[in-house]
């Protein structure tokens, strides 16, 4: 125990300059440029991190330290928010763990700790490294996941553009595919747009759509009926044969729709 108090004595007295030369030894070893503000970054968390670790020696409680935590949970957000692969995090810690390592067998020898006191130290040097990894993957993830979300959001906004076009009449395009995501996004953000612009004719384009199923069917009546209880007339255009045909097989009834071949033949036919 007595070896444990003043390994963690010196822990934290020198936390700085160790926390200083173990980054300096680590990028040494990286084949990659570290930026200086990540560099600067790294060498504050790892000085707490020596402090906690001083700290965990002779106390019996189980804490994680905040700073690792915060630390990698940046670098799992920054990751995702630049697009870079999560590798590019991960091939740093097996270095990390390799100069972490040599640091604690230097200095346990020259404390005289014994093999099992040094092993403990690594472990508990291990277990933090590992919690720093499980941080960064969740933050990385949860990061990753509203970028697509967003990015999702703004791909259904320009695929789904209310078009007026004369008085009264727009034009809805339907460009890729129609799903859960895309009908919800139709049903919550369009449809309301519509009576605000005072449309009584909307255009349905399906000229985009790649191709129709039941599901996709689905979403399509359900829009239909919300308009058609607005009181907005609506259209179908674009239904190009192949998807005619496969709306045939998969057994679709389309015929209680009006619909025309191009946008062109469905405002002509309002001029009727």
């Amino acid at each position: 125990m007595d070896g444990y108090v003043k390994i963690s004595e010196y822990f934290i007295r020198n936390s700085k300059p160790l926390a200083n030369q173990l980054v300096e030894d680590i990028i040494f070893k990286f084949p990659f440029k570290v930026d200086k503000e990540e560099i600067d970054m790294a060498k504050i968390m790892y000085e707490e991190f020596f402090e906690f670790l001083g700290e965990a020696l002779v106390c019996n409680e189980e804490t994680d330290p905040q700073a690792l935590i915060e630390w990698s949970k940046g670098n799992g957000e920054r990751a995702a928010s630049s697009q870079e692969r999560i590798s590019t995090i991960f091939v740093r810690y097996p270095d990390t763990r390799m100069v972490f390592a040599d640091y604690i067998l230097q200095i346990g020898m020259e404390y005289e700790l014994g093999t099992k006191e040094i092993v403990s130290i690594i472990k508990k040097v291990d277990h933090m490294l590992d919690l720093s990894i499980n941080e960064t993957i969740f933050a990385f993830e949860r990061r990753n996941d509203e970028i697509l979300k967003q990015n999702q959001n703004e791909i259904n906004e320009l695929s789904t553009p209310v078009v007026p076009i004369q008085d009264g009449i727009a034009v809805l395009p339907l460009i890729g595919a129609i799903d859960a995501d895309r009908s919800q996004h139709l049903m919550n953000k369009v449809v309301p747009k519509i009576p605000r612009l005072s449309i009584t004719c909307l255009i349905i384009d399906f000229s985009g759509i790649v191709t129709i199923d039941t599901d996709i069917a689905g979403h399509i009546f359900n829009l239909y009926d919300v308009l058609r209880l607005l009181g907005i007339q609506v259209i179908m255009t674009g239904i190009r044969s192949e998807l005619a045909e496969r709306v045939a097989r998969e057994g679709i009834d389309f015929s209680s729709f009006k619909t025309y071949a191009t946008v062109m033949q469905a405002i002509e036919s309002l001029k009727e």
